[in-house]
């Protein structure tokens, strides 16, 4: 009698254990977490140096709580290191005439107004669908590759039948696969 009540205990702190696992909020198929109590390298920005400026009522109205015009701001720097105009972030600005013709094209069967929504909802039951066993979740292993494994282009077959069709494809290699990597000796 006394090792049944015992093999009961036992598994009653097993289930017990297994729900303790059980992860809260979203599930996160990739772990990207520093192993280091160090700093967030990618996180600092450096700020712009401080210039005088030609007169000092060309300086804007202070913002409290807004932005500051040293403060780093990558994506408008990138934009305008492409040779884009930064003035375009801004909301509000509209749609170009350049950018017309493309929206045009990209919406000409139509867009559907709540996609983004239903596609996080639809990604989001995903991930919870394939969050990994119980050991990687303990472990924290990445399980992002072999989750999305289903979704991805096989490379070598995709060029295949592209070159099967008579299309060009004059940026693949020639023998269909990739010998960037490889160094052959002399």
């Amino acid at each position: 009698m006394q090792a049944a009540f015992a093999k009961l205990g036992v598994a009653v702190l097993a289930v017990l254990a297994l729900s303790a696992c059980s992860g809260e909020g979203d599930p996160k198929l990739m772990n990207l977490r520093s192993s280091t109590p160090g700093p967030d390298e990618f996180g600092i920005l450096p700020t712009k140096p401080l210039e005088m400026p030609k007169s000092f009522s060309e300086l804007p109205a202070p913002t409290p709580g807004g932005t500051n015009i040293t403060d780093p701001q990558p994506m408008a720097d990138a934009v305008a290191a492409l040779g884009g105009n930064p003035a375009r972030l801004e909301p509000g600005t509209g749609v170009s005439a350049a950018d017309g013709a493309l929206l045009a094209r990209a919406g000409r069967f139509g867009t559907e107004a709540g996609i983004r929504s239903q596609l996080a909802a639809e990604d989001l039951q995903y991930r919870r669908d394939n969050d990994g066993r119980l050991i990687e979740r303990l472990f924290d292993v990445n399980v992002y590759f072999r989750a999305y494994e289903p979704m991805s282009l096989d490379q070598l077959a995709e060029l295949e039948r592209w070159r099967k069709l008579g299309l060009r494809t004059p940026a693949a290699p020639v023998d269909g696969v990739a010998q960037a990597n490889v160094t052959k000796a002399p």
